[in-house]
């Protein structure tokens, strides 16, 4: 299994969301964070603007899916054609177990997998 967190910008998240869902990715925890980029944030007029409001949109998939995932969420979070500075990030990391609460089920992945 393989976790994709994606960091985008907020107006896109409701795209990105729609795309993993029209593709067959339902599950997704979104979080509201804050955050700059290599740019050190922005400055508007006087005002440096350190930390930019960003949504983190994290999904466990099999690793298998993880190509797919990855173009769906980047063709749905660019900005235009070509994209723009501060579309986002996004982090990809094993996992190694996955455990449901309610029936106590773990989905393990097999080293190497």
């Amino acid at each position: 299994m393989i976790m994709v967190r994606a960091i985008v910008r907020p107006e896109k998240s409701d795209d990105v969301l729609a795309a993993l869902m029209d593709a067959g990715f339902p599950a997704v925890t979104k979080y509201s964070v804050a955050g700059r980029g290599k740019q050190r944030g922005i400055k508007i007029g006087e005002v440096t603007y350190d930390e930019i409001p960003k949504t983190m949109l994290m999904s466990v998939v099999k690793a298998e899916d993880k190509d797919f995932v990855i173009s769906v969420i980047m063709k749905a979070a660019r900005s235009g054609a070509k994209g723009a500075f501060g579309d986002g990030k996004i982090f990809v990391s094993d996992v190694s177990d996955v455990f449901t609460i309610s029936s106590g089920i773990c989905d393990s992945t097999p080293a190497g997998a």
